[in-house]
């Protein structure tokens, strides 16, 4: 057993401990996710509340165009299907699967990427604290559909998958955050045009999934994106001064 443990170990950039110490980071992150999960259930009333009023002032400024677009779109239900599973199972998959080879392949870049990730993890588990917020599936009287709900038949909210989705964390929309922060990492690093027409495509895609099965608001996509660029900004000029990642 030692001897393929042994053998790994020298393939990985820096060791087995660099990379169990990745795992604990990332770890650490998620517990705060959890606790402020806690903490957001509590807020039901006021969440709902929020989410009436990220409506509110998308209504007064215009620019609700959710209910309209996803309507127009219910009757194609490959896409909603396609819009659904990737919802589900895309920023995971993608997102481990980016970091993953980022880690392995080009682990200069990684701890940059890391850092990133861990701010913006930060930044979001403040947001969600102080500012709790319904998604648009909870209002179906402003016409949005639960698409995962009445398409899929899945419920977010129990189960499995309840595990990894906080109902009340609307604002900032982590999908379009941790798009961002891997989109743009790919596409400077990107050795090929198919690879960075993907990636140059990819936050869009999920802008578009997020909004199509009711999930997110254009309100909470433009929080996600600001979450990724001050993200990008302390880690490039604040958490650099410590010195080299690790």
């Amino acid at each position: 057993m030692r001897r393929p443990i042994q053998t790994i170990g020298r393939l990985l950039p820096k060791g087995w401990g660099d990379l169990l110490w990745q795992f604990a980071l990332f770890l650490f992150a998620y517990q705060g996710y959890q606790l402020v999960r806690g903490l957001a259930d509590g807020k039901v009333d006021e969440a709902m509340a929020n989410g009436r009023s990220v409506i509110d002032l998308e209504r007064s400024l215009g620019t609700f165009f959710e209910p309209g677009f996803q309507q127009s779109l219910l009757d194609h239900q490959w896409l909603i299907d396609a819009a659904n599973f990737m919802y589900l199972n895309t920023q995971f998959l993608v997102t481990t699967a980016f970091l993953v080879w980022l880690y392995l392949f080009r682990n200069q870049n990684f701890y940059f990427v890391r850092n990133m990730f861990l701010v913006a993890m930060g930044l979001a588990l403040v947001g969600y604290a102080a500012f709790p917020t319904a998604p648009p599936r909870f209002f179906p009287e402003a016409g949005l559909t639960d698409t995962i709900a009445a398409v899929a038949n899945v419920d977010q909210d129990t189960g499995a998958v309840s595990l990894l989705v906080n109902p009340y964390a609307a604002v900032p929309s982590m999908h379009i955050a941790f798009a961002l922060m891997i989109a743009v990492p790919g596409m400077a690093l990107a050795r090929s045009g198919a690879a960075r027409l993907f990636w140059s495509a990819y936050p869009l895609l999920v802008f578009f999934v997020i909004v199509v099965t009711a999930n997110h608001y254009w309100f909470d996509a433009a929080a996600g994106a600001a979450v990724a660029c001050l993200a990008a900004l302390v880690a490039g000029h604040v958490l650099a001064r410590f010195g080299p990642s690790t």
